[in-house]
């Protein structure tokens, strides 16, 4: 049985080779900081992720992801990042395929007037190529 720190682990550094893969060459994880905590992964100017693997992600509540989308949000106000990111292992998708975890990002950041709070679930990889498209990351190869 895995530890729940080793779990954590894992999960981030599934999810920092999948950001090296989809244009986020510098991502790597973070040291822990503390109190102010600044997001799982760095690397990603403008940027902050927090992952979350094992079990309790697997088939989480609305209220579970509320609660971890207002820590990515918090991590993200204390690194002055502009976008949050919050990554989830899913149910039969092993850390090899961490490109089809779940990413939720806030809605408001990419729709202007939605008046609320709305989190985006998307594909790791789909949240990759929308992010690219912002001007984060290195560039789409059509853009080059």
């Amino acid at each position: 049985m895995m530890r729940p720190k080793d779990i954590g682990t894992a999960a981030e550094t599934a999810v920092v080779r999948t950001l090296r893969r989809l244009g986020f060459p510098y991502a790597e994880r973070r040291a822990l900081a503390g109190a102010h905590d600044l997001g799982d992964i760095t690397g990603c100017p403008g940027v902050v992720w927090e992952v979350k693997g094992g079990q309790q992600t697997r088939q989480p509540s609305d209220e579970q992801v509320a609660k971890w989308m207002a820590e990515t949000e918090e991590e993200r106000a204390n690194a002055r990042a502009t976008v949050g990111v919050l990554v989830l292992q899913r149910h039969g998708v092993g850390p090899d395929n961490a490109h089809r975890w779940w990413a939720y990002l806030r809605g408001d950041d990419w729709i202007a007037g939605m008046g609320r709070d709305y989190p985006i679930r998307l594909l790791l990889s789909d949240a990759c190529v929308v992010l690219r498209n912002a001007g984060y990351g290195d560039p789409l190869e059509e853009a080059r």
